[in-house]
């Protein structure tokens, strides 16, 4: 590997499983399962990739990583660690995205130059290469994608032989890629509609089939049902009650989830525990806002800026901290703390004392810092990226205006056991997504790392950083080959034209020399230009932060729809290869001065001022 540094984007870990003194067999049973649970990363804290995280965690598992290097950013390297298993099954995955493309290529076009073509764009990438050797989501991501569109169009060369073994193979294959795709990351809802598309097409034109009887199509319907939406939802159920079964440890994300939720978490504070089942006067709280991710009421010594007030700042903060704490009092400060316990009741007014700076909770006429337009009496929150809370009186109840007490503490009053609060399987299966929904638009730049914007994309504008940004470290840098992407973007506009000349001619009715013949070509190549706009359009109404790999699902699109007809050129592929062989530096790495230098040995291949590399 020469240095290449390790990169991954899951960045959590699970905790490690304890075990029985005295008994060997049950020491090295739970070392065994210790080394499987740390493999697969990380707990259920606010990630997407739920499948993925066990698919890697389980080739680690397999090939003898043993969970103890952190990942905590990329360029760290793994020294002695066994990483090669997990990055060998990524690479494995997308090593398929070749052949994928060939088969659907050759499925809709007939044409085995095309299909030849296409695969070859994906072989001489050095995006896809670079996004294919490391421990990523994306491969296992675009091989289910491509995996739901070769089965689709097997699926669909199959409708002269409606329920052969064929048949129903390719359609429930194409269920489980598709509960593969949305199991990974939520961008593979882009090809669940894709499909539905077809599906619904399909389905209409069944319908107009007048050989066909009512029954036989409700049989049709019923069986896409079942293996286009049952199958895939419960596929992807069972891969999150998997993954609650397996992760079930506490760790730094508990704060993300409801005190329910956690209470089903080893090792959380609140799990297996007993506290007061009411409230009274002198009692010491944590208060988590109901609003799912929403956080704890927190505080902390640094205050306002200037013109709003000079008082430490109030907010709500997604960790377990010790600022998280607040003392019960009454509002007189009349609190008897040698005689029995008061219990508080509804309708009373307290007032909550900072546990740690010993400031009492309260507010101004000052208007938020944030929320401007709509509190005019708030308890402001600035700063460390936390959340603003704000106090006002004309806010309708909702959960963001309510809050439940998690930690209890007064040695006063009888305990009862918590286990009364924790969820069913599909109360946490919801608090998950929505938590991961929420953390995945709240997601900001990490230090030194390169966001784009989607028009960026398909012009090659700007690349990703992987590894290294001086001269002396070993350099990995995301660019796809340029002149695959910008042959890809001619493809594109060249395909919208030859489809708008095709239909204009049709509906005037000029019979153009070809045209019944690239009937299959425009259906298909249609099919394929959908296929681009659902994997790349829905990027610019997106408000979380956006990145260059998350264009390369619907570059797999474009370079299918890159059709054979633009290479009649002999030259084409000593030009494809001798582009690849220029740039492939940036896929397996490089040393050097950085190509801004005209010393540089990569100095002239840079082509345009945004690539960094």
């Amino acid at each position: 590997n020469q240095g290449v540094q390790g990169y991954l984007i899951i960045t959590d870990r699970c905790d490690e499983a304890g075990s029985r003194v005295g008994d060997p067999w049950v020491t090295n049973l739970n070392l065994l399962w210790c080394q499987f649970l740390c493999s697969l990363l990380c707990v259920t804290q606010k990630d997407v990739s739920t499948l993925t995280q066990m698919l890697i965690g389980l080739a680690g598992y397999l090939t003898g990583y043993d969970g103890s290097f952190p990942f905590i950013k990329p360029g760290d390297k793994y020294e002695h660690h066994n990483y090669l298993g997990m990055r060998a099954f990524c690479a494995a995955l997308g090593s398929c995205l070749p052949p994928f493309t060939f088969l659907i290529v050759l499925e809709l076009s007939r044409s085995t130059p095309a299909a030849i073509i296409a695969a070859s764009l994906l072989i001489f990438d050095t995006g896809c290469i670079t996004l294919s050797q490391y421990i990523l989501l994306d491969p296992i991501l675009m091989f289910f994608i491509m995996g739901s569109v070769l089965c689709m169009v097997r699926f669909n060369t199959q409708r002269l032989r409606p329920f052969s073994f064929s048949w129903w193979f390719w359609l429930l294959l194409a269920g489980v890629c598709l509960s593969g795709s949305l199991g990974v990351k939520f961008v593979g809802l882009f090809v669940i509609l894709l499909v539905g598309i077809n599906t619904a097409f399909d389905l209409w034109r069944l319908l107009g089939d007048l050989s066909l009887s009512l029954v036989d199509f409700g049989k049709h319907l019923l069986a896409r049902v079942f293996g286009l939406i049952m199958l895939p939802l419960f596929l992807y159920t069972t891969i999150f009650a998997v993954h609650f079964v397996v992760l079930n440890r506490s760790g730094p994300g508990d704060g993300f989830f409801s005190s329910s939720f956690q209470s089903r978490l080893i090792g959380n504070n609140l799990h297996n525990a007993s506290m007061p089942e009411y409230l009274a006067y002198g009692s010491l709280i944590t208060v988590k806002n109901l609003r799912i991710a929403g956080g704890y009421l927190h505080s902390h010594w640094h205050l306002y800026p200037e013109g709003v007030g000079a008082h430490q700042q109030v907010t709500a903060y997604l960790h377990k901290d010790y600022n998280n704490l607040w003392l019960v009092k009454r509002p007189d400060n009349s609190d008897d703390l040698t005689g029995p316990p008061e219990l508080v009741h509804h309708g009373d007014i307290i007032r909550l004392e900072h546990r740690v700076r010993i400031r009492n909770l309260h507010s101004h006429f000052h208007e938020a810092p944030l929320t401007k337009n709509t509190c005019r009496s708030p308890v402001m929150a600035l700063g460390w990226e936390q959340v603003e809370v704000t106090c006002s009186p004309y806010v309708k109840e909702s959960p963001n205006t309510q809050w439940n007490i998690e930690d209890l503490i007064n040695p006063k009053l009888p305990n009862i056991s918590l286990s009364v609060l924790k969820p069913t399987f599909l109360e946490i299966l919801w608090e998950s997504h929505i938590v991961m929904i929420r953390g995945n638009s709240d997601l900001k730049p990490k230090d030194n790392e390169m966001n784009s914007k989607p028009w960026h994309w398909p012009i090659n504008y700007q690349g990703l950083r992987f590894s290294g940004v001086n001269e002396t470290e070993y350099r990995v840098y995301l660019l796809g080959n340029p002149v695959i992407w910008w042959l890809n973007l001619l493809s594109l506009a060249l395909f919208v034209l030859m489809l708008t000349v095709a239909s204009l001619a049709k509906q005037r009715g000029v019979k153009m020399e070809g045209m019944r013949k690239g009937k299959q070509h425009y259906i298909g190549g249609g099919m394929l230009l959908l296929g681009w706009l659902l994997h790349y359009l829905p990027f610019y109404i997106m408000s979380r932060i956006l990145y260059y790999h998350h264009y390369f699902p619907a570059m797999l699109f474009s370079s299918m729809l890159t059709d054979s007809s633009i290479f009649k050129c002999s030259c084409f592929w000593a030009h494809i290869t001798f582009i690849f062989y220029l740039f492939h530096p940036l896929s397996y790495g490089m040393r050097g001065p950085l190509a801004h230098d005209p010393a540089s040995s990569m100095a002239g291949l840079r082509w345009m001022e945004s690539w960094e590399f």
